[in-house]
């Protein structure tokens, strides 16, 4: 139980405060509000924080390192949806199987296979999205473009991992507005992908992008899921 009734005001306020904003852009692209997934990016957030936005209505949280999400979930609520957002390491696959419903960075083909063999042994499901380097940019990892739609039609079929659309972290841009083009090149990728024979009649579609400065241009160009962190929570704990 949440003993800070500040705390759950506080963030009943930024809750209503993004939702409002998400039902704006909803509109202006002409898309239902259920098309779209918020996830509240609690990494380095304490666990006081995180009961707070549970306690105002948020259900899906992201986390970066799967040891801090696995300390923070024996804390918290069971009924959680934990996912995660951040790098996977190869020695983390087995924890990352068994906690987080949902893995938004399967950036490797090594890590689609060992989530792929490590879902296997718990007899679960995993749903994940595959993260695309769009800028090709040394400092963030991801799959490149190039020969990106013939390298993934195999994981079309996998048993365990569930593959139902893709990620990207757009590179920096000062102004919000143009992260636009990024978020459209990652728009016409999943287009692509959809129209390659191995795809056709599966459960892909789904777009995971925009942040907090950017997730209404991001809900504008397509976005199914939408990464919210600072605007929820204010600044990281460090």
């Amino acid at each position: 139980m949440v003993e800070d009734r500040e705390d759950v005001r506080k963030a009943a306020e930024r809750v209503a405060d993004i939702e409002s904003r998400i039902q704006r852009a909803c509109r202006r692209a002409g898309r239902d509000r259920s098309e779209v997934t918020l996830i509240a990016v609690s990494k380095r957030q304490p666990v006081a924080r995180i009961e707070a936005a549970a306690a105002a209505g948020l259900t899906v949280f992201g986390e970066s390192q799967v040891q801090e999400a696995v300390a923070k979930s024996a804390e918290l609520p069971a009924d959680i949806d934990w996912q995660l957002i951040g790098h996977l390491q190869s020695n983390k696959t087995a924890a990352a199987a068994r906690l987080f419903s949902t893995i938004h960075s399967l950036d490797r083909a090594k890590i689609v296979a060992r989530i792929e063999r490590e879902a296997e042994k718990l007899g679960r499901s995993v749903t994940g999205f595959l993260q695309v380097n769009l800028g090709n940019e040394d400092s963030k990892h991801g799959f490149s473009q190039q020969g990106f739609v013939e390298t993934i039609a195999p994981w079309a079929r996998l048993a365990h991992v569930r593959i139902i659309g893709l990620m990207a972290i757009p590179p920096n841009e000062a102004d919000p507005a143009r992260t636009r083009h990024w978020f459209r090149a990652l728009r016409a990728l999943r287009d692509e992908v959809k129209e390659h024979p191995a795809w056709r009649g599966r459960p892909f579609g789904a777009l995971s992008m925009g942040m907090s400065q950017d997730f209404e241009i991001a809900i504008e160009e397509g976005a199914t899921h939408i990464r919210v962190g600072t605007s929820l929570f204010g600044t990281r704990a460090v």
